[in-house]
């Protein structure tokens, strides 16, 4: 039933999205923030038991409801929670209002109010980014939002729940994305102090989860765009920087729609998140690591909402497919 539980909580969200300022999130910030505070201690497994707790333990409690409720009163219910659970954490409501307000000024050469609705959204200097640039991180920061909101959370859930596991997925990739940001080294609203092992904990465990999810997106975009130019613009960034999951995103984007892009966002992200033990990561990313591929222009952000949604209906016809094989199975 994953597929009708995803239909409804896409339409739900398109017709009543989420308030960005809801009790459910921030609840969710007041039990990541009381966790650190409380079993942070500042050593390896210390780390590990707190990221346990923010990320894990509220995953098994999506996932006991949805036993409780299918063992009780039966799997209609069941679809229930996971329209809701999937409601809360799944939709591009949760960012695309910043995406449309600055595709606005930009189309309305408004440079200024562009630069400011930028800064705002991402906490970035702006002020003196030429119109290119902007249009670089609209789509850099774009694409890797709707990576996270949308095929993510599509990617976890969907494994989880053919494995019996219920909306389980959705609630652990999210929340994993979440304390990664939370606990991050940097400035922000979402900052929160943490000790180096439980950043480091963070970062390395998000990483790993967000491995698979980030290549079946590049995937899903290379399919829906260019093909060839999206895998070679993969395969490239692949060589240079293997362990960097938001680069192969970004090197899928741009070869499925040839724009050129690569650079800022990734440096943004190498700069605020430590390296994994082990690991050195060069934060001076030049002109030379961006991808080929046109200057970006305002008209390529109209071609990212294509892509976005062409890869959306891509992911509900393989499900509304799998869902029929193992109806008629």
């Amino acid at each position: 039933m994953s597929f009708f539980a995803i239909l409804f909580a896409l339409l739900i969200e398109q017709a009543r999205p989420l308030a960005a300022h809801n009790p459910i999130h921030a609840g969710l910030r007041t039990w990541a923030l009381l966790v650190g505070r409380n079993f942070d201690a500042g050593k390896p497994h210390h780390a590990w038991v707190a990221w346990s707790l923010a990320v894990v333990l509220p995953a098994l409690l999506a996932l006991a409801v949805h036993w409780l409720l299918l063992w009780s009163v039966g799997w209609p219910f069941a679809v229930l929670w996971s329209v809701v659970v999937l409601y809360l954490t799944l939709g591009f409501r949760q960012f695309s209002h910043h995406f449309t307000r600055l595709r606005d000024a930009l189309e309305e050469d408004d440079q200024e109010r562009a630069r400011m609705l930028l800064a705002e959204w991402q906490q970035v200097d702006a002020a003196h980014l030429p119109r290119s640039e902007m249009v670089r991180h609209v789509i850099e920061y774009s694409v890797l939002a709707a990576h996270r909101h949308v095929f993510g959370v599509l990617a976890w859930f969907s494994l989880l729940a053919a494995l019996g596991l219920g909306p389980a997925g959705a609630v652990f990739y999210r929340m994993a994305e979440f304390v990664a940001r939370f606990w991050a080294p940097r400035r922000g609203a979402l900052a929160a102090p943490a000790s180096l092992a439980l950043q480091a904990v963070a970062l390395r465990s998000w990483t790993m989860i967000d491995w698979l999810p980030a290549r079946l997106t590049a995937l899903c975009f290379a399919v829906v765009g260019s093909f060839e130019e999206a895998i070679d613009g993969w395969r490239f960034h692949a060589q240079r920087f293997p362990n960097d999951n938001d680069g192969v995103v970004l090197a899928a984007t741009a070869g499925a729609i040839n724009v050129r892009l690569g650079g800022e966002a990734l440096k943004l992200r190498v700069e605020a998140l430590p390296a994994p033990p082990g690991m050195t990561v060069d934060a001076d990313i030049g002109d030379s690591d961006r991808t080929p591929g046109r200057e970006p222009e305002v008209g390529h952000l109209r071609s990212v909402v294509g892509l976005v949604w062409r890869s959306v209906v891509v992911w509900l016809l393989l499900l509304a497919l799998l869902t029929l094989a193992r109806l008629l199975g």
